[in-house]
């Protein structure tokens, strides 16, 4: 028997970056507990639109998505100000602007438009940042390339203490 040594490559890489994705959004609702016990802000993850369409028992079942993914988190910063972010890690060195949806684009387009706080919350190895919705929209014009680094990125980057400390940027 023969096996695709590049796909099992590729099979164990998409196993490694879906466990270190859990990982991160991990962390991150470990930053909105934080916030919410110091009574900076109110966040969400949103749920992934989904209907089940047979229940197998034993809590598996076969679902279906309904509809396009919204981004990952939304909120309510302490003073009212709304806040909506996606939420994005790689293992690579370079983050592509093309991760996000176009219908995640446009949400984040259309709240910041409305005063939102918009912004890309991402993970680059070990290090994370929270882009403000108008540099990542923008990050062709800045920075002359459709994705960025972590050193592009220094200004942007945020505390993490087991937490992505998403709100405390580290300059």
């Amino acid at each position: 028997m023969q096996y695709d040594q590049q796909k099992v490559r590729r099979q164990w890489q998409n196993t490694v970056n879906n466990a270190q994705g859990h990982v991160f959004e991990s962390n991150i609702k470990a930053a909105c507990e934080h916030y919410k016990a110091q009574r900076r802000a109110k966040i969400d993850k949103i749920p992934e639109p989904f209907r089940v369409m047979k229940k197998h028992g034993e809590g598996l079942f076969t679902g279906r998505f309904t509809a396009a993914a919204e981004p990952d988190y939304q909120g309510t910063l302490a003073g009212g100000k709304s806040i909506v972010f996606e939420a994005k890690y790689t293992t690579t060195d370079r983050m592509n602007r093309n991760v996000l949806t176009q219908e995640q684009l446009d949400s984040l387009e259309d709240h910041a438009g409305m005063g939102a706080a918009a912004a890309v919350c991402i993970g680059i190895k070990d290090r994370f940042f929270f882009v403000p919705w108008s540099v990542w929209r923008d990050m062709k014009a800045i920075y002359g390339r459709k994705y960025v680094t972590a050193e592009d990125l220094r200004l942007y980057r945020v505390k993490f203490n087991g937490a992505v400390l998403f709100l405390d940027y580290l300059r």
